[in-house]
């Protein structure tokens, strides 16, 4: 370890405990069960959007034995909105595992953590050390910019190689001494620099607590970290949505396949052309096909463009041959694809 490591982690640590973070609804907690439920609600989602849904689990889902115990549609109907709903569907799967193999306690250590569905090598870091004291490192996306950064660690880490020694350094900056205390308080201030002073565009250095041992800051292009070469691709695709009625308001909704995108998800039917949707329409009822405006909904590595086609049908008639008409009081409560609950509450 270099000179300009000495001391990196009593630095963060006195850091955060003055200017960290400290009221966000999921710290000064201990409980594995929040910080869990917040971690993977963290995941691809910004802070501001994952308070009210933290809120609303909490009160729905006190525990990890009330979330185990839920349906996997009360589930999803709550996480609608949050996308990446691969997350809510492990989340479940995690709270039922937990209950069954653990008695409803969250194993105390990484290793064992992360052989839970939904749980990656750094949400397990962080339930272990934030949690338990152990002296583990996480690499969310904000950490990783700081140590990259700090380390002035330009290897591409679009190559796992690179990947794997970076973990290595991360470890090796970790606290020593008094872990119950000091691994909590320095894993939470890492994710605190990387949230509001160490950020993509504009770093704020003059007030970062290692910003006189910072390899990026000492080079003057703290910008060009981390380095990944790959990019992302992302493919676009055209759906056309039939949105049907009856005459009592219900929404003719179906369940959407797993694997796929928005799967689990109560989705209006969807088809890859305008003649595929109007062939499954009753023949009496195609001249009423009314076509909405477009819209644009951009997934990771996916941009959709969904065009709504409306028809009210009688509710002796099926809009597609698997599916259910939901009545209009009970569509709201059940878990639909952001841009669907949009068009139905529009």
């Amino acid at each position: 370890m270099s000179a300009g490591t000495v001391g990196f982690a009593s630095r963060v640590v006195g850091w955060q405990e003055l200017h960290g973070r400290h009221c966000l609804p999921w710290q000064n907690t201990r409980d594995p069960y929040r910080v869990w439920l917040s971690e993977v609600m963290l995941q691809q989602t910004q802070v501001a959007t994952v308070i009210d849904y933290f809120h609303r689990f909490i009160t729905r889902f006190p525990d990890v034995r009330s979330l185990a115990q839920a349906s996997l549609d009360d589930v999803m109907g709550l996480w609608s909105g949050l996308g990446y709903y691969s997350r809510a569907r492990n989340l479940h799967r995690c709270a039922v595992q937990v209950l069954e193999q653990w008695g409803g306690e969250f194993p105390a250590n990484a290793q064992q953590l992360e052989s839970l569905p939904g749980i990656g090598r750094s949400t397990a870091a962080a339930i272990a050390s934030l949690c338990f004291g152990e002296r583990v490192a996480i690499m969310d996306a904000n950490v990783r910019r700081v140590l990259t950064r700090y380390l002035a660690f330009d290897a591409d880490l679009a190559q796992a190689a690179n990947q794997n020694l970076l973990w290595e350094q991360a470890q090796a900056l970790l606290p020593r001494k008094q872990l119950a205390q000091t691994m909590p308080i320095y894993t939470q201030g890492m994710m605190d620099l990387g949230a509001t002073v160490c950020l993509p565009r504009q770093p704020a250095c003059e007030v970062c607590p290692v910003a006189d041992d910072c390899g990026a800051r000492r080079l003057g292009t703290p910008q060009v970290f981390p380095v990944r070469t790959r990019k992302l691709k992302r493919s676009t695709r055209s759906i056309w949505l039939l949105w049907a009625r009856d005459p009592s308001q219900a929404v003719w909704l179906q369940r959407r396949p797993a694997p796929g995108v928005w799967a689990g998800l109560y989705c209006l039917p969807w088809f890859d052309s305008r003649e595929a949707l109007a062939e499954q329409v009753p023949v009496a009822y195609q001249a009423q096909l009314k076509d909405d405006a477009a819209v644009k909904h951009v997934l990771t590595h996916l941009e959709l463009h969904l065009h709504p086609v409306r028809v009210n049908l009688p509710t002796a008639a099926s809009a597609s041959p698997d599916g259910q008409w939901i009545a209009a009081d009970q569509w709201p409560q059940l878990g639909l694809p952001a841009p669907v609950r949009v068009l139905l509450q529009g």
